[in-house]
């Protein structure tokens, strides 16, 4: 990193500065300033001031120095789901959540303002149009990252790969906070902020030398300085780096990678072996790309950055979601429950499911699972005739054990069933225990008010594919056919209408660790 840059920067940026305080910024002695400081009088860089004082003005020579290593704008990461803080993320994106009042990704934008930077583009993905707001209230632009869903960051990174090459930019997360404000019209060379641990972490721990050059990169480690918070790309690291990143897009087994992925093997080495071993003609230029990437370790206090990892994270940092997160589902399951927010512990989200949004919680070491009806959902489920049949079955002991459900939203509420699994199609035992418990629920005699046409049922789904222009199977005709058979043929046999479960698919039945089936 430039010195006799950062010398100039300070005195630009506060013309009082000591000699001391100069010390504490370069991270070095007093000794080594003053050194350096004669230097950069000698180069017509800077000089002592006119009035007779001790402190420093900065020259025309100085400031022409400086143009270089203007900060031409920043990238903020924001297409994830965080799937950590569900079920605010069901809701609302990660960074545009509030932390004592001020949104976490309009925290950052207010302090890159402040010095000075104003071209922002944010990479935008899982609810996207919740972010269209900052457009016209910061006059930021976004960009879409139609991968967002199945890649990681690596790919929010190669969709913006245009806006930072020969560049000089912040590449920021929108889920950091930042106590003070880190960011400088002027930045003297790349760099990644690092925050320190005494103990075991799993997070990404470095490795540099005197100079501060990262030297190493491994996941997990312990008593070490780790990656966390912001990382600013200088125009020359970003066009060699970016070169490889370019190469690792198009590898098979990265879209699961950060973009960190790609700069760990650059310094530990061991791209070369990657690109290799796929055929990139990348290889014979990636040495010199390696050398000359250099990164610099930005070592922040403990106070400075904070990414929260969890629900109870935030908790513990901002007292507000203790007790009022202002999320519905939460909110839902304190009334159900008549407790406080706070005493909703362990959330964690669950992926599966094609119609809804669910998540586990514990309360008073019970553990419990919430569904979220899914956008649209509404359109293919009946929410009333699904909470008359559990009512009408509630007497079989069958089906989970509901503790809340409501027809007009869809929330339920139900116990989550530890150390249990679905049925296993390729099992034997398992089906014949799946279909014994058919057979006594299709035997049981009980009525409800409705029925299921399955034809009329069908016929709108193809309509609703249609109109939302879906791509059909290719032998959607054959199928269409062979159905419309089978759907006449079981018409003629005039059999009695009987409730029944129609999804009868072996995920849908969940052996339990007792040995029992719902």
């Amino acid at each position: 990193m430039d010195r006799y840059g950062l010398i100039c920067r300070s005195i630009l940026e506060s013309p009082g500065i000591t000699q001391r305080e100069l010390a504490q910024i370069l991270d070095v002695s007093l000794g080594t300033v003053n050194s350096l400081i004669k230097e950069c009088i000698h180069q017509g860089l800077i000089s002592p001031s006119k009035d007779g004082s001790s402190l420093l003005e900065l020259l025309p020579r100085g400031k022409e120095l400086l143009e270089q290593y203007k900060v031409d704008g920043a990238v903020i990461l924001a297409a994830g789901f965080g799937s950590r803080f569900v079920p605010l993320t069901f809701e609302m994106p990660k960074g545009l959540l509030e932390i004592f009042g001020e949104r976490m990704i309009e925290r950052q934008i207010r302090q890159l303002h402040e010095a000075g930077i104003y071209n922002i583009t944010i990479v935008v993905g899982y609810l996207k149009e919740k972010f269209e707001y900052l457009i016209d209230k910061y006059q930021v632009q976004l960009l879409y990252n139609p991968e967002y869903s199945c890649k990681n960051t690596l790919t929010s990174v190669y969709c913006a790969r245009h806006l930072l090459k020969s560049r000089n930019m912040y590449l920021l997360s929108s889920d950091n906070w930042l106590r003070s404000n880190m960011f400088h019209k002027y930045e003297c060379g790349a760099w990644y902020s690092l925050c320190h641990t005494d103990g075991k972490t799993s997070e990404w721990c470095i490795q540099f030398n005197k100079k501060k050059v990262i030297t190493g990169v491994q996941i997990g480690g312990e008593n070490s300085w780790f990656m966390y918070g912001p990382v600013f790309l200088s125009a020359n690291f970003s066009n060699l780096f970016l070169s490889v990143l370019e190469e690792y897009y198009q590898i098979p087994g990265t879209e699961q990678f950060y973009w960190e992925h790609v700069f760990q093997e650059m310094v530990n080495g061991t791209a070369a072996k990657r690109l290799k071993e796929n055929g990139s003609p990348f290889v014979a230029e990636l040495s010199k790309a390696e050398r000359a990437a250099v990164m610099y370790a930005n070592c922040q206090p403990d106070d400075q950055v904070y990414e929260f990892e969890n629900l109870e994270e935030l908790r513990r940092f901002d007292p507000k979601y203790q007790t009022h997160s202002n999320n519905q589902a939460l909110e839902l399951v304190a009334k159900v429950f008549q407790v406080d927010e706070s005493s909703i512990r362990n959330l964690r989200c669950l992926k599966a499911g094609m119609t809804n949004k669910s998540f586990l919680f514990d309360i008073e070491d019970k553990n419990y699972i919430c569904r979220i009806p899914g956008p649209g959902t509404e359109l293919l489920i009946n929410r009333y005739q699904e909470g008359e049949v559990y009512k009408a079955i509630a007497s079989l002991g069958i089906t989970e054990r509901i503790v809340y459900f409501n027809s007009d939203t869809g929330y339920k509420i139900s116990r989550y069933y530890e150390n249990s699994r679905t049925a296993d199609a390729r099992n034997l035992e398992d089906m014949s225990q799946c279909m014994k418990l058919l057979r006594r629920f299709h035997e049981s005699g009980i009525t409800v008010n409705h029925d299921f046409d399955i034809k009329e049922r069908i016929d709108f789904y193809e309509k609703l594919c249609r109109t939302h222009e879906s791509i059909l199977f290719e032998d959607h005709k054959v199928v269409l056919e062979w159905m419309n058979q089978l759907i006449d043929k079981l018409a003629s046999m005039n059999r009695p209408k009987i409730l029944c479960h129609i999804d009868s698919n072996a995920d849908n039945f969940l052996m339990l660790e007792n040995g029992g089936l719902v």
